[in-house]
């Protein structure tokens, strides 16, 4: 079809300096033309040898000096995919390399995902049961599975093989990783969160951190079924939802605060007009009415960025009945809290804090550093007629993640900002797997108050069940 093997002048050949083949071998197919071919990628054996790694280096670049990539290109996946094994499986026979029927399709398929693919991230990327991957240098690999994280057998040929897959990555989405600009937030053609940080700012090697995302959207329901929220604390929290309380979610890294805001934007109505904000696109909204915005960084002069702040205000020229930022870092805090507070009921964002109250101190602080010369009174009184809810999400020792306070903000006692918690998670120790025991408990506040609210939608006899059911008054 294509290459030296094939008749004909009518196609040309790629040639690839040997110095540097691998360099080159890797930046010649884009991924973003590729939609999710079908096929089950390889994972690599704990026992592979170094032997192994260097024939197939020698393979690899023995296949670049006879494939015409730009015909590769634009052929679809699974046919892409017969052509490299069909070449490879000739390079095999000609240089008369010695390798099992087992050796040689793992290493076809190597070979495929390094060049259609993410190289030896393919086969955690189909894993359905990984949360997270994160990839220290070409030779240390992690993964987190059931809140536990190990290191895999997966490696990279060199930093060169990583930092090139990490250039593929966030070209997709516009963005670009170099010396240059050695930090980038991106994220997979499927929404999974990506951040890189590249040389000389990590020492070791390209380090790559992926938070997967889930082909199936998580529901309120699946919460109560992994144990992170009881039933009757779900109810409350779909109540929460449905009556247009303002929303913060707090909590640490890996505690799910996305996946709980995924969950709690089921609950608005479809009619509704939705603007989210994001770093890196990554919400899963259903409703029909939604516009999703994302950041942009500089380009390469340094022009043209727009930050979460930017779009957070232009929301606001956009006729939007709620607005959801995917995460609260900086100066945007101001504005959501303004849109909050001038009538766009139901509005909804997270925060990284260890607790409600942590996580109200962040906004102020947030609006301080920001450079808004407000009175730090002024600032309270805002977060109190913004925020009407605080919901905290966390990740315990034991891996488990679960939401451990559903709070209500009241309001002010001279300069403090007064709360009270709904609904508590209480640990009771742990079983004899060293599994955290608690269960979710009200604090027996009858009447909350967003009580108007609920009566407002026709909700307060569901509130006041929920909150019974949960072991209050």
């Amino acid at each position: 079809m294509f290459g030296k093997r094939a008749s004909g002048n009518a196609v040309r050949t790629v040639e690839v300096p040997s110095a540097d083949s691998s360099a080159v071998a890797e930046n010649v197919a884009e991924p973003a033309n590729v939609q999710e071919p079908e096929h089950t990628p390889t994972v690599q054996d704990g026992n592979v040898s170094d032997a192994y790694y260097e024939t197939k280096a020698t393979i690899f670049n023995a296949l670049f000096e006879t494939i015409d990539v730009s015909a590769l290109a634009g052929m679809e996946p699974d046919a892409a995919r017969e052509e490299i094994k069909t070449i490879v499986d000739e390079i095999i026979a000609i240089r008369n390399v010695r390798l099992s029927i087992v050796e040689q399709t793992q290493l076809i398929g190597e070979i495929c995902d390094d060049i259609l693919g993410y190289g030896p991230l393919e086969p955690l990327l189909m894993r359905d049961d990984i949360a997270d991957i994160m990839v220290n240098g070409a030779k240390n690999v992690f993964i987190e599975t059931d809140g536990r994280m190990e290191k895999t057998n997966i490696r990279f040929r060199d930093n060169q093989q990583l930092m090139n897959i990490c250039q593929r990555i966030v070209s997709q989405v516009g963005r670009r990783v170099d010396e240059s600009s050695p930090i980038c937030d991106a994220r997979l053609l499927d929404g999974s969160r990506v951040n890189v940080i590249a040389p000389p700012l990590a020492i070791d090697g390209p380090t790559l951190t992926i938070r997967k995302f889930k082909k199936d959207k998580l529901k309120l329901d699946d919460l109560v079924g992994f144990g992170s929220i009881s039933p009757a604390a779900a109810k409350v929290l779909k109540i929460i939802g449905a009556c247009q309380c303002n929303i913060l979610i707090s909590g640490g890294t890996g505690s799910g605060k996305t996946t709980l805001l995924n969950c709690l934007t089921a609950f608005i109505h479809p009619d509704e007009r939705i603007i989210t904000c994001e770093d890196a696109a990554e919400l899963q909204l259903q409703q029909p009415h939604v516009v999703r915005l994302e950041t942009r960084p500089p380009n390469l002069e340094g022009k043209g960025k727009i930050t979460m702040s930017d779009l957070v205000k232009n929301c606001l020229r956009m006729r939007p009945e709620r607005i959801i930022v995917g995460e609260v870092r900086g100066p945007e805090a101001f504005d959501l809290l303004q849109a909050m507070n001038t009538g766009h009921d139901g509005s909804m964002g997270t925060l990284h804090a260890n607790s409600p109250r942590e996580g109200l101190s962040r906004l102020e602080s947030m609006i301080t550093m920001g450079g808004f010369s407000l009175p730090t009174r002024t600032i309270r009184e805002m977060i109190v007629g913004s925020i009407d809810i605080v919901i905290q999400a966390t990740r315990l020792r034991d891996g488990s993640r679960k939401i451990t306070h559903i709070t209500e903000v009241l309001g002010m006692e001279g300069d403090v900002i007064v709360t009270q918690d709904l609904i508590l998670y209480e640990m009771g120790g742990e079983d004899a797997n060293g599994k955290i025991i608690g269960e979710h408990k009200s604090t027996g506040i009858a009447r909350p108050a967003f009580w108007e609210r609920a009566r407002y939608f026709n909700l307060e006899k569901e509130l006041a069940m929920a909150l019974d059911e949960a072991g209050g008054s």
